[in-house]
């Protein structure tokens, strides 16, 4: 009687978990879709999971509730009925209250207008100055391309500082960006997302500088994770002896 007691109270506190309020709302607009399905959707465990879903058959005007428990990037998903070749999805900073998603069906990533979120604002202000350093990669892919056709090896060289010189230059603007929004949970998830793999220090700096909030929220404890292991992959990289190396390892030419 008593393991059925336990396992009633638990069966109850698992539903009152997955029955908790909704405080995120996504309307969403989208124009000139006559049919298909929009889901509203998160990344859980490196599985897309599906939060809330409506089937429109004539009214391009949406609303998407779910219950959030940190700002995170989220996902309004659609599945066309059209024959169109292929299915869209459009990312956004999702925080506590309302996001409104204006598109249309044509251009549905490109279009999307996003509003209702700081962390949104950021990271679009982010993306846009990003967008200036790949079109500037592309222009010395292009270069580049050129120099190996015409066989100058001195243009070459050059080519390949300034690549260097504009990889750094991203980096730190990524770090400096993430230090100056440090009260925002969009700082450590372009830590995650986008200079991982820089060198510690600034990851260092940039967790070290976060609000108290932050460090609270699902991609500051994220951050924190990730440093505790890249400190503990470089550690044991540090601790390799020199005779654990076999110098007799064979040279393959």
């Amino acid at each position: 009687m008593k393991k059925i007691s336990i396992l009633l109270l638990a069966v109850i506190a698992l539903s009152s978990c997955n029955n908790k309020e909704s405080n995120l709302v996504v309307n969403a607009n989208i124009e000139g879709l006559k049919k298909g399905t929009v889901y509203l959707q998160k990344i859980d465990d490196t599985l897309m999971v599906d939060l809330d879903s409506v089937v429109v058959n004539g009214n391009a005007n949406i609303s998407l509730e779910t219950f959030i428990e940190s700002p995170q990037v989220m996902f309004l998903y659609l599945k066309k009925v059209d024959n169109s070749q292929y299915d869209d999805r459009i990312d956004f900073f999702a925080e506590e209250g309302e996001v409104t998603i204006n598109t249309t069906l044509e251009n549905f990533v490109t279009d999307a207008e996003i509003t209702g979120a700081k962390n949104q604002e950021k990271l679009v202000e982010y993306r846009t100055m990003m967008q200036r350093f790949n079109d500037k990669n592309l222009e010395l892919i292009q270069q580049n391309f050129e120099a190996q056709r015409d066989e100058d090896e001195e243009k070459l060289i050059a080519i390949d500082k300034q690549y260097e010189s504009l990889l750094k230059r991203k980096y730190l603007y990524t770090v400096n960006f993430a230090i100056n929004n440090k009260d925002l949970e969009v700082a450590p998830y372009l830590a995650l997302s986008e200079v991982f793999d820089a060198n510690i220090k600034y990851l260092d700096t940039i967790y070290n500088s976060l609000e108290p909030k932050v460090k609270k929220s699902l991609y500051g404890k994220e951050l924190k994770d990730f440093l505790k292991e890249r400190k503990a992959e470089e550690k044991e990289i540090e601790n390799i002896q020199p005779e654990d190396i076999d110098e007799n390892t064979e040279d393959v030419s």
